[in-house]
């Protein structure tokens, strides 16, 4: 879950002890997470992403550097910019840097949250890990993705309807058109049904 515990968890992972330091990281971050504007990119998503991330956490090779990558993947969230995750990537790096974090094993997790941004297949179990886990969302049960999907509407809620379902429709069908929403077989086999199924749902309403 996305805690204050699990937070000091991750760290300590990473070499990091408690301290006052990484509580004011924490609380800085849980700002972000509930900024206004998001209405998916909150701490719901945080929360979600942590319980189908201990599905995968044994796929993991760093799996101290995922979850670290988990709670930084959405930190800058901006619907008019595409640069979210370069940004999000450079403050979770910068973050581990401060709190002691080797920087190799800091770029390594800048680099984890750059392969959100989902323009190619993630390479290596880790990326594998964190990606699937930001995707869950697309085989949570009907209801959750339509909340989901009511969501996203609402944080681009200054875009023209006609825009958004002709863009929302193209990502969309995007995910269809690879041979496998999910790069772990364990996601695959638990999760690959429900998201085609809750994705054509949506196409149809979209269209």
């Amino acid at each position: 879950m996305a805690t204050i515990d699990g937070w000091l968890a991750t760290w300590a992972a990473l070499g990091v002890p408690a301290s006052a330091q990484v509580r004011a990281q924490h609380a800085q971050l849980v700002l972000r997470y509930t900024e206004p504007h998001r209405h998916y990119h909150t701490l719901q998503h945080l929360s979600e992403c942590f319980e189908r991330w201990g599905e995968l956490r044994a796929h993991a090779v760093n799996p101290a550097e995922v979850e670290a990558a988990v709670w930084y993947h959405d930190s800058i969230y901006d619907t008019r910019s595409s640069d979210n995750e370069v940004h999000s990537a450079v403050l979770a790096r910068e973050t581990a840097v401060e709190l002691g974090v080797p920087r190799t094993s800091a770029q390594r997790i800048h680099d984890l949250v750059m392969s959100t941004r989902h323009a190619v297949e993630p390479v290596g179990p880790d990326a594998e890990a964190l990606v699937d886990t930001d995707l869950s969302i697309l085989g949570a049960a009907p209801t959750r993705f339509d909340e989901y999907e009511r969501q996203v509407r609402l944080e681009y809620g200054w875009v023209p309807e006609a825009t958004f379902r002709e863009r929302r429709a193209g990502i969309l069908r995007g995910f269809l058109r690879r041979p496998h929403i999910f790069s772990t077989a364990l996601f695959r086999d638990r999760y690959e049904h429900a998201a085609r199924a809750n994705i054509m749902r949506s196409l149809r309403a979209l269209e």
